[in-house]
């Protein structure tokens, strides 16, 4: 078993004069080669690092509180502190200590503290200040001794030498024996001395003298010396507060006599540091120390010595959930609750992790969600201050038991839904609770806090939860005030209550992504929240103003097709003709919001404001956002209309081409204007836009163009069918110069297959050398046609011929490229080209 006398707390104070606890293990002393000496060492109890290895240094001052503390400053701002769970481990190391230094174990401090300035003030000086004598604890000497006591509070050394004085002979008690006489004599002015005297007694701030004020017997004298405050025109009655008026209620029984007394001796502590002790000035503010710390460990011991009580702790929770427990004594059970969860607060990050993990196992969270069901609202509001400090700690924890617990309750009794009914229904008209309230809902429902493991993901998980069974209960509020086109209540409550919860839903659009967009659309939230544009609370109007500048600012399309659709923006433009030309934070919101539209060139957005509300925005001259909007409406209207320009042209001129082929592979720039622009625009009862008006254009030209299609590919068919019946009845043999695919359709009509040049079935060369159309043609592409050797009958093709040449307009594209026919057929239409285009004349070369 491991010794727990050397069990040990390391603490270090922080820059805000706070202690921080550095951890919980065992300590030792032992000879360190590398510090060359004896040091202290403490090992951590859970991994065996070392969390502390410091030598004892001869000069170093060390001091010993309350028996089972060792407080010791390593360096310049750099205080350490251990904290003994046994008297004997601490005597133990104390002793060590001394030895090491040369002093006897019995003193509580080992050297004087003297700052770095004294020292250089008195390194001329052979030996230390010598000691204060005390003046005799006489009536006659307290003005003296307030005097002497005064005087020393500037010098580090002198308040050493003063406080070692006091505690050797017995000082305070005898200073409280001329108390107790002067209040019998009603003597005033020796009691203001005396007040002066603990004052100063107080700024020494050593932790020994503490120790003897605040015992048992002593405390009540320290607190009736200090009524006689001489500001005061009449003595305070700080006694008769804590004797009569401030009671100790031991819900219950405690077995632990030395737990009690701590509880007692830390509130009159904190009633004197709080309450009693005029507030220090600037320079007195650092002197004061020792007596927070007093507080600090103080609370320390208490919640560490309730936390290892497990039957206090069983019994406690026991009688909280009880059915039988009676309202008075359930309130004062929670009230100790929320006493024990304050106290917490000033553990540090591994004590507080222990401290909540032994609430949890010990159903706190089950046990809050009963109170919170109770109609008693000190108690509902206890719990929630309860439920905070839980919340703060781990939300985590907290999300996993809600999710659990839908598993066998009602969303009506979930611990969720009835913080959320506690906010809605708090009676404060400040509605200060609710704020807090929102806070904690809004910890719970930020993803920045939320965990991501292998198996799931926490965000995933609780929001698709919230979603299902809370977001309704949420709203229900605001569904159940905006049925109408204004709001159905206007009073500063319900005002105050609506922008708390438009707050938390501005929070969701800004982090929950998925799930609030759904819900917004599908329960029309933002126009519902719009209606409260008319309330007369401007901190209400700014609050839906805001939501809706949070949902322009995502830049979703998704949410601007869902404003357009529903003209959410003539709300916002009806707002802002009211509101006139009053400079006021309301101005300034909606011009903001407008203005975000314009610099993010939001295009949908601009062009429904433009087109919808121009009108009545065109007179607001002092800002130049609405003229700039309108300006480039009108540039990106003007765009679309030199692109309907350039279309028409592009269309005239296939209407012009014999052959028109559509690509499907690609879009004409004015289709995928028409694609981007909203689906539901057809239904708007404006003036028609410029998509609708290019649509219904591209549509009569691919009417026109089918047309023609149709009819040239008739008059083609009849043509090639005339020519076929010549060619039957014609007894000339005629040279036909069309190079045919096997696809192509006069190939099939003549029932032919193209033959390759030179072949016994291929036809003669059109033209000997120096006829048009011939190889050595200026104007010839180049084909690769060889001239026969032998010279047929040469016959000029008549120029009904000419027609069987399908031409083709250089520079223009069909719509559509089909890779394997139509490539054929190019190359058929370049060699007609070639077969009509003239060329000069060569002379005849003979064969």
């Amino acid at each position: 078993m491991t010794d727990t006398r050397r069990r040990v707390k390391l603490y270090m104070l922080n820059e805000d004069r706070q202690w921080d606890d550095r951890g919980t293990g065992h300590v030792s002393s032992a000879y360190v080669e590398r510090l060359r000496g004896m040091s202290l060492l403490v090992r951590s109890e859970t991994d065996g690092s070392i969390l502390l290895e410091s030598k004892i240094q001869p000069d170093t001052a060390y001091q010993k509180q309350q028996e089972t503390l060792i407080v010791w400053s390593e360096a310049d701002n750099y205080d350490l502190a251990l904290s003994f769970q046994e008297k004997a481990g601490c005597d133990e190391i104390w002793e060590k200590i001394c030895q090491v230094q040369g002093k006897d174990p019995s003193v509580d401090i080992t050297q004087d503290v003297v700052e770095e300035s004294e020292d250089e003030r008195f390194d001329d000086m052979p030996d230390a200040a010598p000691p204060i004598e005390l003046p005799p604890c006489e009536l006659s000497k307290l003005e003296e001794i307030s005097e002497l006591f005064s005087s020393v509070l500037p010098s580090p050394i002198r308040r050493e030498k003063l406080a070692v004085a006091i505690e050797n002979d017995g000082y305070i008690k005898k200073l409280i024996d001329l108390f107790h006489m002067c209040e019998d004599l009603e003597n005033m002015e020796g009691l203001h001395h005396l007040f002066d005297i603990f004052k100063s007694v107080f700024l020494l701030n050593k932790n020994a003298l503490f120790e003897i004020m605040f015992s048992d017997d002593v405390i009540f004298d320290i607190v009736g010396i200090m009524e006689y405050d001489p500001a005061l025109t009449q003595p305070a009655k700080h006694r008769d507060y804590l004797r009569h008026k401030a009671k100790f209620k031991e819900v219950v029984p405690m077995s632990n006599f030395e737990l009690e007394n701590k509880i007692h001796q830390t509130y009159r502590v904190q009633y004197i540091q709080e309450v009693i002790l005029p507030t220090p000035s600037v320079f007195e503010e650092n002197m004061l120390s020792s007596l927070s710390s007093f507080v600090f460990f103080n609370k320390v011991e208490i919640v560490s010595m309730i936390q290892e009580d497990v039957k206090f702790l069983t019994t406690l929770f026991a009688q909280l959930t009880e059915d039988d427990t009676s309202d008075e004594h359930r309130r004062d059970l929670v009230m100790f609750l929320k006493e024990f969860c304050t106290f917490s607060q000033t553990l540090q990050q591994p004590s507080r992790e222990n401290f909540f993990k032994t609430l949890s196992n010990l159903g706190i969270l089950s046990t809050i969600e009963i109170i919170l069901g109770l109609d008693d609202e000190r108690m509902r509001s206890a719990a929630i201050d309860i439920f905070s400090y839980i919340v703060e700690f781990s939300p985590s924890m907290v999300r996993e038991f809600i999710v659990q617990e839908t598993q066998n309750q009602d969303d009506d009794d979930i611990l969720i839904n009835l913080v959320i009914e506690q906010m809605i229904n708090d009676t404060d008209p400040e509605l200060g609770g609710a704020m807090q309230l929102m806070g904690i809902l809004r910890l719970l429902l930020d993803p920045e806090n939320m965990l991501a493991t292998a198996n799931k993901t926490e965000k995933t998980e609780f929001l698709s939860f919230f979603y299902k069974h809370s977001m309704h209960v949420l709203t229900a509020p605001l569904f159940a005030n905006t049925a109408d086109e204004k709001p159905s209540r206007d009073d500063y409550q319900t005002a105050q209550l609506l922008s708390l919860i438009l707050e938390l839903l501005s929070f969701c659009v800004e982090h929950h992504t998925y799930h609030i967009k759904n819900y917004v659309i599908s329960k029309d939230l933002l126009r519902r929240v719009l209606v409260l544009l008319g309330s007369r609370h401007s901190f209400l109007v700014l609050c839906a103003l805001r939501f809706m500048r949070k949902i322009v600012g995502l830049k979703e399309e998704f949410y601007n097709r869902y404003i357009i659709k529903g003209n959410l923006f003539q709300p916002i433009v009806n707002l802002f003709l009211r509101n006139g030309d009053r400079y006021n934070l309301l101005n300034s919101a909606l011009i903001e919001l407008f203005e975000f539209i314009r610099v993010e060139d939001i295009k949908t957005l601009s062009t429904h404001v433009v087109e919808n509300f121009q009108k009545e925005l065109e007179g607001v001259k002092y800002v130049k956002t609405f003229e700039t909007l309108k300006l480039r409406y009108d540039q990106q209207q003007d765009r679309l209309k030199d692109r309907m320009n350039i279309e028409g042209r592009h269309a005239a001129s296939l209407m012009r081409n014999s052959r028109f082929r559509r690509d499907v592979r690609t879009l004409d720039e004015e289709e995928e204007l028409w694609f981007d622009q909203d689906e539901d625009a057809e239904d708007s009862d404006g003036p028609p836009q410029m998509s609708d008006l290019l649509k219904h254009k591209l549509e009569a030209d691919l009417d026109n163009i089918q047309k023609i299609w149709e009819h040239k590919k008739a008059k083609e068919q009849g043509e090639v069918r005339d020519v076929s019946q010549r060619l039957m009845h014609k007894s000339t043999p005629i040279n036909i110069n069309l190079k045919t695919g096997s696809n192509s359709p006069l190939s099939n009509l003549l029932g032919t297959t193209p033959t390759s040049p030179g072949s016994p079935g291929s036809p003669a060369s059109p033209g000997s050398p120096g006829s048009p159309g011939s190889p050595d043609s200026p104007s010839s592409p180049g084909r690769l046609c060889p001239t026969p050797h032998t010279s047929p009958v040469t016959t000029t093709p008549k120029p009904a011929d000419k027609t069987n040449a399908v031409t083709k307009k250089p520079g223009l594209r069909g719509l559509v490229d089909y890779p394997d026919e139509d490539s054929e057929e190019e190359e058929e239409e370049e060699e007609d080209d070639d077969v009509i285009a003239p060329s000069p004349k060569r002379p005849r070369i003979g064969t």
